[in-house]
């Protein structure tokens, strides 16, 4: 496909290329507390999006900024936290602001709802007839935080590891108490240090 050199502006803002358009939650199915926004970007220019809501304290997004390349695509994982039935056709709402790399001022957005449902045999009618919770008119829109994780119990004891084996001594030291069969060789320090760089930028990205 042939990529945009000049954005073709609709009403001074930039289209923006969003799949699907409505997200729709199922109480009793627990793979759908969690659909995902994709993203593309047709132009030539590298493109920063910022995903907003109107109740953000029921969702959660993973990686809700980031930077879109010139033809390609990026999914926005959202997860519904509140799955109750006080929640039951309650429409929120998500913005996807878009910005120009070094702009602070979007040049375009979108508008996506969300809605949670008892089940997935609700008639169509539901998703029309849904309470709206907010005025389409007069509406706020919030940053969602990102969720917090802690890293596995493997991550660390694989830490953990890398540093024991860098504490050993290496092969042809003499004056060492530790039996010969746990000297390393040079090599395998060199991989185990490697190795704790990697497992050390999962823990501090998580």
């Amino acid at each position: 496909m042939q990529l945009e050199r000049q954005p073709r502006l609709v009403d001074g803002q930039l289209p923006i290329f969003v799949f699907p358009t409505e997200l729709v939650y199922f109480a009793d199915d627990p793979s759908s507390h969690k659909q995902v926004l994709t993203l593309y970007n047709p132009y030539e220019f590298s493109l920063r999006f910022k995903v907003l809501c109107t109740s953000p304290k029921r969702y959660s997004v993973v990686d809700s900024e980031g930077t879109v390349r010139p033809g390609c695509c990026i999914d926005i994982v959202i997860r519904h936290k509140e799955i109750s039935e006080s929640s039951y056709g309650r429409r929120d709402r998500f913005r996807l602001n878009i910005y120009e790399q070094g702009r602070r001022q979007a040049i375009g957005r979108k508008d996506i709802s969300a809605i949670l449902l008892p089940n997935a045999r609700e008639d169509s009618d539901e998703l029309e007839t849904a309470s709206h919770s907010t005025d389409p008119g007069n509406v706020l829109f919030t940053t969602v935080a990102r969720p917090r994780t802690s890293p596995g119990a493997t991550v660390v004891l694989l830490a953990v590891v890398c540093i024991v084996a860098l504490m050993l001594p290496t092969q042809g030291e003499k004056q060492s108490h530790i039996p010969e069969y746990l000297h390393l060789t040079v090599n395998q320090k060199l991989i185990a240090a490697y190795v704790l760089g990697l497992v050390t930028m999962v823990i501090l990205r998580t």
